[in-house]
């Protein structure tokens, strides 16, 4: 039996409903569908890190960690962080580890953002950071990438700063489309806040996953944007345990501050026995310096799998995803084309229009290589049989 609520309730997310990424997950799953959608590994982790959390748990590690984490395991954070940007943060004062980096974003946005702010952002965007912003009665500022080089119109961005901006969120390297920040794209940025009092939230969640020998431009390397950046990462996209739901930020002191306020309540602190994993399995730098490569070497076979495919494929800088464009062939939706392609083709990927508020539809679909071999052979292969339409 269904039970009916007698209580009135007032929605503070009305337009929310079931998101495409469920939609499309319920459909897949009921056809079977190649997983070429969801950016999660479909591989397993390093046993060490497996054993490393069972030890911790054997040994008893089980109850609450420090409300800011292990302080071992923000040693080494702020240790590789100074090792690969040069930036030095204070272990006690400007490291959190947070239960997921989606704890980080919206710890950050709730402590720092207030009734009233506007936050400027970039679509496509992963899908939290506009809820979030509503969530704290501020205002999301949209600002569309342009197609199909998903580069920053920093000129746009110029023009739509007010008194009320509060936060710029940024993404690098960007889910969903692979592009990464450049140097000249620091600069602009730094140049747009200098004497102002906004705050930069970078998701940096994919800040170990960019190819072709690039550096990853992330805010600490800059040290004027650092001073006003809330950084964030993850364990689970480094370490392929998304489902573990360990992540970590930096900030300067003052506004840590502000974030480790909601922190303390939101989740208090993340997982006991994940964070003494981490701290093992971190004093090994190949664990994150290999991952450029790796993750290199899937991207490029997915490409080369589709080259005899009927899609055209664009470029993919760094993080898990290459976007297909198929307009050539087909004047479907996108979202059309993707449940085109679970039902009839057994494959299951996102379209782009999930990724905007106003679900702009530039005929792309999202495909994710975060996957083993055998997947991505098989997703290419029923790609490859799709017929224009």
């Amino acid at each position: 039996m269904t039970l009916r609520s007698v209580v009135k309730t007032r929605s503070k997310l009305p337009d929310v409903g079931t998101t495409i990424f469920t939609v499309i997950g319920q459909l897949s799953a009921q056809h079977n569908a190649i997983n070429l959608s969801q950016g999660a590994p479909n591989f397993a982790c390093d046993p060490k890190l497996v054993a490393g959390v069972t030890r911790a748990m054997s040994e008893g590690h089980n109850q609450y960690a420090p409300m800011t984490g292990l302080r071992a395991l923000k040693a080494r954070i702020a240790q590789k962080i100074a090792d690969l940007y040069g930036a030095r943060y204070d272990e006690e004062s400007e490291v959190l580890v947070t239960a997921s980096a989606s704890e980080g974003i919206y710890s950050a946005i709730s402590g720092l953002v207030h009734p009233g702010d506007e936050v400027i952002y970039f679509e496509p965007s992963f899908d939290s950071y506009a809820p979030i912003v509503r969530l704290q009665g501020a205002t999301p500022v949209a600002i569309k990438l342009t197609v199909p080089e998903f580069t920053v119109n920093w000129d746009e961005v110029r023009a739509a700063i007010t008194p009320r901006t509060r936060m710029i969120i940024v993404n690098t390297p960007h889910n969903p489309s692979g592009k990464v920040f450049s140097a000249e794209d620091l600069q602009q940025l730094a140049q747009i806040t200098r004497n102002t009092d906004i705050v930069i939230l970078s998701d940096e969640v994919y800040e170990h996953v960019v190819f072709d020998g690039q550096p990853h431009h992330g805010m600490a390397t800059h040290p004027q944007l650092a001073e006003r950046s809330v950084i964030i990462s993850s364990f689970g996209k480094t370490y392929h345990v998304t489902g573990w739901r360990v992540g970590y930020c930096v900030a300067p002191a003052a506004l840590m501050d502000e974030i480790c306020k909601v922190h303390q309540f939101l989740m208090f602190s993340a997982d006991t026995p994940m964070q003494h994993a981490f701290v093992e399995h971190m004093n090994d730098p190949q664990t994150w310096l290999a991952l450029p490569a790796f993750y290199q070497r899937k991207r490029d076979l997915l490409q080369t799998l589709l080259a005899e495919s009927p899609f055209r494929l664009l470029p993919s800088q760094g993080s898990f995803f290459l976007l297909a464009d198929y307009r050539h062939f087909s004047e479907e939706s996108d979202s059309e084309m993707v449940k085109r392609l679970i039902v009839d083709h057994g494959v299951a990927t996102i379209p782009l229009s999930a990724f905007y508020t106003d679900g702009t539809d530039n005929k792309l679909i999202r495909l994710s290589f975060a996957k083993d071999e055998a997947t991505l052979r098989a997703g290419a292969e029923a790609l490859c049989r799709v017929k224009p339409r």
